[in-house]
């Protein structure tokens, strides 16, 4: 036996002993990164403090990118919409300056709501799910849904005995989203959940909702102009309401698509 030996073992325990604790400490990341650590550490002659910190860097790191997954899982993101994406040149009557703000999420630590208001296609549940998106990063818990779903959602929980649950759940993210109010005929139950669900948020949480009817006949949307004024009481008390106008985004994209295609068949055709 060489007299290097002893010190190799114990060295192979130790390391093991600290994979152990690593593994039983749940810091996953860090007993798959610690090899490596280790290696760099020998190569680059760090000592024990920045060995350390490299090792828990990895684990915060990737229980940092676990959480983000989870609130992405939990949001239900409908689009890959951002508010870099937004373009707000477009959207007349918007404040690129009102947008850069909201985006700091600072409006959420207020619990003010944000309205968007505007014909389809201009871009309402674009703003809406970038804001949404930008809330995530941040580290807020956040929900998008619409109003149709919302409304369904609630008369099932209405009839299965889940109603308490269900209106906990969606006074439970710090942002919730509601896209598409006034696009669709809601039933007759729809605009009491709906009542329902911003009372319990009011002064307490941030709400979204897009809408392509004025607030002026919301009474006719919810089809109850004393729970409409209700509602708005409380939505209006504390807000920033945004008025989107101009071409519709969909429609200039087809134009543009069109535009693309006649230019690429003109170029390619040739007189014989």
């Amino acid at each position: 036996m060489t007299p290097t030996e002893p010190s190799t073992m114990a060295a192979a325990s130790t390391y093991q002993q600290l994979r152990g604790h690593l593994a039983a400490l749940k810091l996953h990341a860090a007993a798959e990164a610690l090899p490596g650590v280790l290696d760099q550490a020998t190569d680059q002659g760090w000592g024990l403090t920045a060995a350390l910190e490299r090792l828990l860097a990895i684990e915060v790191d990737a229980d940092t990118a676990r959480r983000l997954a989870g609130r992405l899982r939990f949001a239900c993101l409908p689009t890959a919409a951002t508010l870099e994406d937004f373009d707000t040149d477009a959207a007349s009557g918007v404040d690129p300056a009102l947008i850069r703000e909201l985006g700091t999420c600072r409006y959420l630590e207020t619990a003010t709501n944000v309205l968007l208001v505007g014909p389809p296609g201009t871009g309402k549940t674009h703003l809406a799910v970038g804001l949404a998106r930008a809330a995530v990063h941040a580290g807020y818990r956040t929900y998008v849904t619409t109003a149709a779903d919302l409304a369904a959602r609630c008369h099932r929980a209405a009839i299965e005995g889940r109603w308490a649950t269900t209106m906990r759940f969606y006074a439970g993210p710090t942002l919730l989203v509601i896209d598409e109010l006034g696009y669709l005929p809601l039933p007759a139950e729809a605009s009491a959940a709906l009542f329902q669900v911003i009372s319990q948020r009011y002064l307490k949480t941030s709400t979204i909702i897009t809408t392509n009817r004025s607030v002026a006949s919301w009474g006719d949307i919810l089809g109850d102009t004393t729970v409409a004024a209700a509602m708005l009481d409380r939505l209006l008390h504390r807000s920033v309401v945004l008025h989107l106008d101009g071409e519709s985004y969909r429609l200039r994209a087809h134009q543009a698509a069109a535009d693309t295609l006649r230019h690429s068949v003109t170029g390619n055709t040739r007189t014989p």
